[in-house]
């Protein structure tokens, strides 16, 4: 800047016969000099607006590459947290899947062995049924023959205790 408001206060003029008023020249120059003051310091008020809003301009664009990046960040986090949360649940129906194998598989040998244990018992309960069949078979044998036998009392008749293991071999060939 080649003049500063203490130029326009302090400049002095030569003199020349009929030239200006000198009043009017000192009160014009003061008052340009006031005005100028003004606009050099809203000039200067503003370059200093200027660099703050830059400034403030700069920091909120590095804000913006850091909220930028944490978005970038919390996208990548979370496309991860899914891959995985995916993947639990798959080994846990896997799990799931072979657990209910291995119950449904343990139902099967049990009901097996159950199906087992009922035909044994059903052989045991037939074998049973046969041998009190036959032991009542045999008591009824002997029941006849004792009762088809003739009194004791009578002459020559055998006695009931030596007849009883003729009978029970008898039977036991039958």
């Amino acid at each position: 800047m080649r003049i500063s408001p203490l130029d326009l206060r302090n400049h002095q003029f030569r003199r020349r016969m009929g030239g200006y008023d000198r009043e009017e020249v000192d009160g014009f120059l003061q008052v340009a000099a006031e005005d100028f003051e003004a606009a050099l310091r809203k000039a200067e008020q503003q370059a200093s607006r200027i660099r703050e809003l830059e400034q403030r301009v700069q920091d909120l664009s590095a804000n913006e590459r850091i909220v930028q990046d944490t978005f970038a960040t919390a996208q990548k986090l979370s496309e991860d947290l899914k891959r995985t949360a995916v993947k639990e649940a798959e080994v846990l129906v896997g799990e799931a899947e072979i657990r209910g194998e291995k119950v449904l598989e343990a139902a099967h040998r049990r009901a097996a062995k159950l199906s087992d244990d009922i035909r044994e018992m059903k052989l045991v309960k037939v074998r049973l049924a046969a041998t009190v069949r036959a032991a009542i078979q045999t008591h009824l044998e002997l029941l006849e023959t004792l009762a088809s036998e003739p009194p004791e009392d009578a002459p020559g008749a055998p006695r009931p205790l030596d007849r009883v293991p003729v009978e029970a071999a008898r039977l036991r060939k039958a």
